[in-house]
């Protein structure tokens, strides 16, 4: 099985506008890391990027948010598998093992990254009952 980014929720309610300080310093890592490929660029209002992986997209925007107070959800298939793409690509996290977290009575394997330019992001594939 190969890992896949199913789903995207931001926490702020909006995954395609997710602040960062300075994008061209962001990019390099969502696309040597996460994986992620830019699809488009604007430069109005503000600085912004959309990114896509799989089948979900990101919006990245020097927009003035924090990005210490935001980040994404994404939904996986096989997230171990994922963690060792990201872990091969150059990801500088250890993991002793995956958590299992509840929500809405579903129980979900999951890991965090924390992005160079401070946004967080939750990884979790939905478990069996």
């Amino acid at each position: 099985m190969t890992a896949k980014l199913e789903k995207a929720f931001g926490y702020q309610g909006d995954n395609m506008h997710l602040p960062v300080r300075d994008l061209a310093a962001a990019v390099p890592f969502y696309e040597t890391v996460l994986g992620f490929r830019v699809l488009s660029h604007s430069d109005t209002p503000h600085n912004s990027a959309v990114l896509a992986r799989d089948q979900v997209q990101i919006g990245l925007a020097e927009n003035g948010g924090d990005p210490t107070q935001d980040g994404c959800a994404f939904h996986v298939m096989d997230v171990e598998s994922l963690f060792a793409e990201f872990k091969a690509n150059g990801l500088p996290k250890e993991l002793s093992e995956f958590e299992i977290e509840h929500r809405n009575n579903v129980a979900w394997k999951v890991f965090y990254v924390v992005a160079p330019d401070g946004l967080c992001y939750w990884f979790g594939e939905r478990q069996a009952k």
